[in-house]
């Protein structure tokens, strides 16, 4: 039997006890009641007394019997409760169990796995020492290759340096050669000169033919997208080359005004370009910081040439080889390239920036425009400063070298053009009109073929022409509605090409 069911007989046994009992003393002491209550009437209030009390003493035994009942039922609830929670942890304590016993053999799995990775850490950390070993063996044996090399390659560069040396001195000879040839060959074509036509055209030689000036207007070209900083003709031909802000270089017939060819290849805005006498390489210079050149006949970029550190603003080629090119930029630098090697061979630095420059008719001296306003010459050799003189007020913005070499045309923003005898720097005369403003930094402004005129753009869109014997104006055209940026004269005589910074460029005859 449970528990409960042995309280519950406990209790039913104590109270039929008490009954049986309460039952047995009614009946000891009815005969006594009965007997007594006759004669002894008068103590009956003691009696009643009594009976009344052990009445109360009987529901009192009934109460504490009703008490003990509560109390064991609520001792069997909290029996059961505890059960049931002691069931629950022994429950858990098995699951526990269990967890610790998978802990314990994955403790033992990961154990034997460290011993594993601590003996191939020991593995590879001894493989570890033999390769730092064999590296500092073989790096041993680098620098001394090393040293080797650069011994080999310092003798290498001695023989170089020799044989640098003995071709530039053949160089030298050579140009000095064909100096004198071209010298003996001018000399020919100035004495067949008839009415200002040289009329022969053996290899070397120009067709010098006197210069017209424009009246009318005979093309209007929308060239190129933004603006057109730059034009200029091929030698001897009528065939006009235009770059412009939309990165491209465009050939043009000017006879029809169609577009003969497009070069590409340049990343930036195209500031200045030049041509060979050959005309068979055109160099732009651009705001990318590079120099670029064209093959004209294939279309395509011969070289890049790098190495200035802002925009590249001017660029020339010598006139006595196509083989050197000279260069500016916003970097305070001047620098020599050899087409041939396609690198820079000299580099002249000055604390002010360089606007515009072209080379000199013997080759040996660059003459630059800068922002202080002052024109210098160089030598190309050794890039020293051989004289300067201020040429204008405000910044140079253009320069023109004139056939014979004797006089240069620099334009300055002070609205001013002068013409300098190169051999003494002096000032040959000045060209100015009330109406002519220069546009920008890089307006570019040309001498005629015959050295007799020069021509500028102004900011109003007009186009004004002097005569440098009269020193006054002796034309004006107007036609492009934006700022004009460059001027350009064809080596034929005419015609006239002139740019504006809308990009139209526009033929005058």
């Amino acid at each position: 039997m449970s528990k409960e069911e042995l309280a519950k007989k406990a209790i039913n046994d104590a109270l039929k006890a008490l009954r049986k009992r309460h039952l047995l003393e009614e009946g000891a002491h009815a005969p006594a009641f009965i007997a007594l209550s006759k004669p002894i009437i008068s103590q009956g209030s003691e009696w009643k007394e009594k009976v009344e009390n052990l009445e109360l003493e009987l529901q009192q035994c009934y109460k504490a019997q009703s008490r003990l009942s509560e109390q064991l039922v609520v001792e069997v609830a909290e029996s059961r409760a505890s059960k049931a929670s002691l069931q629950e942890k022994e429950a858990t304590i098995s699951d526990l169990q269990e967890k610790l016993t998978q802990s314990r053999e994955e403790c033992s799995q990961l154990k034997a796995d460290l011993d594993e990775k601590i003996k191939a850490l020991e593995l590879v950390v001894s493989e570890n020492k033999e390769i730092r070993a064999q590296l500092e063996e073989i790096t041993i044996k680098a620098k001394h290759a090393e040293a080797e090399n650069k011994m080999l390659i310092d003798r290498w560069m001695l023989e170089k340096m020799k044989d640098a040396e003995r071709l530039n001195e053949l160089n030298a000879l050579y140009e000095d050669s064909m100096d004198r040839l071209r010298a003996n060959n001018l000399e020919k074509l100035a004495r067949l000169q008839v009415d200002g036509v040289v009329r022969q055209s053996e290899e070397g030689a120009e067709y010098f033919v006197e210069s017209y000036v424009p009246s009318g207007f005979k093309n209007k070209i929308h060239a190129h997208e933004g603006g057109c900083a730059s034009i200029l003709f091929e030698y001897n031909s009528g065939r006009l080359i235009t770059g412009g802000q939309d990165r491209s270089i465009k050939i043009w017939d000017t006879n029809t005004g169609s577009l003969s060819g497009t070069l590409y290849g340049c990343l930036g805005s195209v500031l200045d370009l030049t041509i060979t006498h050959d005309n068979k390489s055109v160099i732009a210079a651009s705001s990318s910081n590079n120099l670029y050149v064209w093959d004209v006949n294939s279309g395509r970029v011969r070289h890049t040439l790098t190495g200035h550190t802002d925009k590249v603003c001017a660029v020339d080629v010598s006139k006595v080889s196509s083989r050197y090119v000279v260069s500016a930029a916003y970097d305070r630098t001047i620098k020599v390239w050899d087409l041939q090697k396609g690198y820079c061979i000299n580099t002249i630095m000055f604390h002010s920036n360089c606007n515009a420059l072209c080379f000199s008719m013997d080759g040996q001296t660059i003459c630059s425009g800068h922002v202080d306003g002052n024109l210098r010459l160089w030598n190309i050799q050794t890039g020293k400063l051989l004289s300067e003189v201020a040429a204008h007020s405000h910044a140079v913005t253009s320069m023109s070298l004139s056939r014979n070499g004797n006089v240069v045309l620099t334009s300055g923003r002070d609205n001013m053009h002068n013409l300098f005898d190169i051999r003494s720097l002096e000032v040959c005369g000045t060209l100015r009109a009330t109406g002519n403003r220069i546009a920008s930094n890089w307006s570019r402004s040309c001498l005629s073929p015959d050295d007799s005129y020069v021509a500028a753009g102004s900011a109003d869109g007009s186009v004004y022409i002097w005569s440098i014997s009269k020193a006054d104006i002796v034309s004006t055209l107007k036609e492009h509605t934006s700022p004009v940026l460059c001027c350009s004269w064809s080596g034929l005589g005419k015609p006239l090409a002139s740019a504006d910074k809308n990009g139209v460029v526009c033929t005058w005859t």
